[in-house]
């Protein structure tokens, strides 16, 4: 078995279909499955105007404000609103492959980040210390201790006690394809990624559904895999390295 990455922890729902078969290759990773190109874009884009909004900030002091508060608040709102334009434009997916005699099956889901909840309290704490002391200096930093940890420590109290957020935040899909279903392999030129297309008949349908599996691996572990899967699949199943398109979704 190769050493793919190191393994997560797996959901405690999962039962793999094809577990009283010997395990030729099987790895956990955590991956972006979408298009990270577009993704990457628009973080560069909104850091950008991030900028430009906390230079704006820093730009026009109200009342008595000195330098420092402005620099700190400014900085601040950056930091901040970064962090949360990066946890959506950067999500990974947690998934679990495991191949068998019989074909590829895979697992991928996702859980509630409650280091993001320890992530806020220690900030939140932190904050507050950091204005409260600026305020025995300076009085208007009050006010900046009412908006930033008093901001922060509303959205800390929301994330923790909305359960339909977390629920929302969850997700967890279970698949597995034979052998005989695949009809094409690809190396993917563009991620790390070992792209499978397939013909399948869902439970339920009487026609054929047409499918992407892309299995995502650790940098240059593709071909490695790639050349494992080639022998099992049907006589004449074309083997090509191509880009691949990686939807917004795998399942």
């Amino acid at each position: 078995m190769l050493n793919l990455s190191k393994p997560l922890a797996l959901p405690p729902q999962l039962e793999w279909k094809f577990a009283h078969e010997p395990e030729l290759l099987g790895w956990t990773i955590r991956a972006r499955n979408y298009n990270t190109f577009v993704a990457n874009c628009m973080f560069a884009f909104m850091s950008v105007v991030l900028v430009g909004l906390s230079y704006f900030l820093y730009s026009t002091p109200a009342g008595d404000e000195d330098v420092l508060y402005r620099l700190i608040t400014s900085l601040c709102f950056y930091v901040i609103f970064s962090l949360v334009i990066a946890s959506m434009t950067h999500q990974r997916m947690s998934f679990a492959y495991r191949i068998t005699l019989s074909g590829v099956e895979y697992c991928n889901w996702k859980d509630f980040p409650k280091w993001a909840l320890t992530f806020l309290k220690w900030l939140t704490g932190i904050t507050a210390i950091f204005f409260v002391f600026m305020a025995t200096i300076d009085p208007s930093f009050l006010l900046g201790a009412l908006i930033g940890p008093g901001g922060l420590a509303l959205t800390y109290l929301s994330m923790a006690n909305s359960k339909s957020y977390q629920e929302m935040q969850t997700e967890y899909h279970h698949h597995e394809f034979k052998w005989e279903e695949f009809t094409q392999l690809a190396i993917a030129t563009n991620r790390e990624v070992v792209d499978l297309k397939c013909s399948v008949i869902l439970e339920g349908d009487d026609f054929v559904t047409r499918w992407s599996l892309n299995i995502f691996c650790k940098r240059k572990q593709k071909e490695k895999v790639a050349e494992l899967i080639r022998p099992y699949l049907s006589p004449g199943v074309p083997f090509i390295n191509a880009k691949v398109n990686v939807p917004l979704s795998t399942d």
